[in-house]
């Protein structure tokens, strides 16, 4: 059985999830963590609950998101998982953080990456990766169907949807994917954002008032 476990990070209160089940393999996505004791409390966490993390994948590569990135892959040998279209938000990642103050090492690059349809496993689970655009270039979002969950990063969110005026965001693409790759899904799936609380795919199908008279 498939377990998450949430923690909020960094001035921007992003929300780094472990997915983790009973083999002790598990999933770290956006690895946010930026202080010296934020990184301590997601590593006392692995430890002490005895898991090995196989996949560090990102939902996108805003600085925000990504803070902890370098962290995780040296600590357990993990290079990150995100899609192509990402990759210049990496390259600059370092520039990004010094414009909002944050010292950064040069990034670790992934070696593959992932895309609209792929499979990702670790332990016994199974997580399909949904490619989502809009918020910003090479969004993703991780739908794990046998527990009825998605992790959607800033693409949705209670009562709201990401912001489309930072570079590579648009509006009517970012409605386009959430409609096509999120709002299909059951409508008791539990979406679980980047930031703030988690929501339902229901709730946001009746509530959410940027899909009202889209939906």
């Amino acid at each position: 059985m498939i377990q998450v476990k949430q923690f909020t990070f960094n001035p921007f209160q992003v929300n780094t999830y472990i997915l983790y089940d009973e083999t002790g393999e598990c999933a770290i996505i956006d690895a946010s963590c930026y202080e010296k004791q934020e990184k301590k409390a997601l590593a006392q966490y692995i430890s002490d609950n005895n898991l090995r993390p196989v996949l560090q994948l990102f939902t996108h590569c805003h600085i925000d998101h990504m803070l902890g990135s370098r962290f995780i892959s040296k600590t357990y040998k993990l290079k990150p998982l995100t899609h192509k279209d990402s990759l210049p938000f990496l390259q600059n990642s370092k520039d990004y953080g010094k414009a909002f103050g944050f010292d950064l090492d040069k990034p670790v690059m992934p070696d593959v990456f992932i895309d609209d349809g792929d499979i990702l496993q670790f332990g016994h689970q199974e997580l399909k990766v949904l490619h989502t655009p809009g918020h910003a270039a090479g969004s993703l979002c991780y739908y794990h169907a046998a527990s009825n969950f998605v992790v959607v990063g800033d693409v949705l969110f209670q009562g709201s949807v990401g912001r489309t005026d930072l570079p590579t965001g648009d509006h009517d693409l970012l409605i386009k994917s959430i409609l096509q790759k999120l709002m299909v899904l059951p409508a008791d799936t539990r979406v679980y954002p980047g930031h703030g609380p988690e929501t339902t795919i229901g709730e946001e199908r009746t509530a959410n008032p940027y899909l009202t008279g889209v939906y």
